[in-house]
């Protein structure tokens, strides 16, 4: 029995409105995870062979090496751009799909006048929404799942000779739970604003630059989701991994100035009373605490939308 016959009512409906999108969609996504499958394993094999090999990329390569760590470091920098790329296109995909939702499944049909039929055959128009965003949205968190799955597994074998940071904000927004708490939320705005605007492209517009807006200010804001460490002293000895949140210099009073007050000039220094240095930091155990903060309030917000999503379509059908 096949997806379709399975389903039933209102969402067999939406499955059979949107075959044509979702068929390109499942063909993209997949086209997608094979890509990157197939250039994380050459990724590991190039990385491999070169690393058996009499030549390395960490010392000063002699006149034999030149052309070959030449050729390894250019093949290994174009393989990570298909990862980067990936995690690019995954960071992305909460836009489209709160575009997708917002014009053409919700405010589409009430430009036109469609969802009349499935209201007047005895759907509810809460029933009639909840299909509308249960079936996008067990496809997407599925899709997204895997995406997300597969980048967590290439990740450590596409990084050579060049390391991706934890904290680099296409890595972090495409890995652990931020990925499903921006495509639920991304989904729950689509469905309000596509309610509200009832016009297909102001819907899809102004959805687009809510959720991306949206993606921007948790990017910038980031790293005060948790508090940071702070290192101080005449010198900072900074780990691999770190991520800077902020630094500058210190008076013998703790007043903090940026550092380029004076830019290490000696008598500068003395003149402002600079005696050491901080740098406000995430080590790399702050991962999962940030992710899960923005998580909770991705969350919080996508049930706040879902929740004035069905008080408007109440009101309309009042």
């Amino acid at each position: 029995m096949s997806t379709l016959t399975a389903l039933r009512g209102p969402a067999r409906v939406v499955v059979r409105q949107h075959r044509w999108t979702l068929w390109i969609a499942g063909g993209v996504f997949l086209a997608g995870v094979i890509t990157l499958i197939v250039t994380t394993l050459w990724s590991g094999h190039v990385a491999d062979a070169f690393e058996s090999g009499p030549c390395s990329a960490e010392e000063v390569p002699g006149r034999s090496c030149d052309r070959i760590v030449g050729e390894y470091s250019d093949t290994m920098f174009d393989l990570r751009r298909v990862f980067e790329n990936a995690a690019l296109a995954l960071t992305a995909l909460p836009v489209f799909f709160s575009a997708f939702v917002a014009g053409p499944m919700i405010a589409r049909e009430l430009e036109s006048g469609t969802f009349k039929v499935a209201w007047t055959q005895s759907v509810p128009p809460a029933r009639w929404l909840a299909a509308k965003l249960a079936v996008p949205a067990a496809l997407m968190l599925a899709g997204v799942a895997v995406l997300t799955a597969v980048i967590a597994w290439a990740r450590p074998r596409t990084d050579r000779p060049y390391p991706l940071q934890w904290h680099d904000a296409s890595i972090f927004s495409a890995s652990g739970t931020v990925p499903l708490a921006h495509t639920f939320f991304a989904m729950s705005v689509g469905a309000l604003i596509g309610l509200l605007a009832r016009r297909t492209l102001v819907a899809l517009s102004v959805s687009a630059l809510v959720t991306g807006g949206t993606m921007m200010v948790f990017r910038y804001w980031r790293g005060e989701l948790w508090p940071p460490r702070t290192l101080t002293g005449p010198t900072l000895n900074a780990e691999e991994g770190m991520w800077w949140v902020e630094s500058g210099d210190l008076t013998s009073s703790g007043v903090r100035l940026p550092h380029d007050v004076c830019n290490t000039v000696v008598s500068c220094m003395a003149d402002h009373d600079i005696t050491a240095h901080y740098l406000d930091y995430h080590p790399a155990s702050h991962f999962w605490p940030v992710q899960l903060v923005e998580t909770g309030i991705l969350l919080a917000l996508a049930a706040l939308a879902l929740t004035l999503a069905f008080r408007v379509l109440r009101r309309r059908t009042a």
